[in-house]
């Protein structure tokens, strides 16, 4: 597991340096490794910098629904359901990320989603 998220890591800086389009190079890379949750969630949020929320929505929610241990994901789905104005469907979402980044024992990831919930609620 370790291996093949530095390997991720690896080829996305490298692209960055290929000058290649990141969207086209990661949907490449998923040709290979259609369910590596790194590059779907990076292709989310490639998206989400082009303002294709719903794109990058389909792939939060199929990576959550996949591994539902990605803790990452939570994070960004909630604020893409923040802003385009789904407010309990971003609550429920920070609530099930800070569940399961309890569960895996990710404290940081529960501090920023706990952090996010209670700037959303009160």
């Amino acid at each position: 597991m370790a291996f093949v998220f530095l390997a991720g890591v690896k080829l996305l800086i490298q692209f960055y340096f290929w000058g290649m389009n990141r969207i086209e190079k990661l949907l490449e890379l998923l040709q290979q490794m259609p369910d590596d949750n790194f590059l779907r969630h990076a292709l989310a949020l490639e998206y989400i910098k082009l303002g294709k929320d719903d794109d990058a929505k389909v792939l939060f929610e199929s990576i959550l629904k996949d591994s539902p241990e990605y803790v990452g994901s939570y994070y960004h789905l909630a604020k893409l359901l923040e802003r385009i104005n789904e407010k309990e469907k971003a609550i429920e979402c920070y609530e099930k990320g800070m569940q399961q980044a309890k569960m895996v024992n990710d404290n940081h990831a529960f501090n920023e989603l706990q952090a996010a919930y209670e700037d959303l609620v009160y």
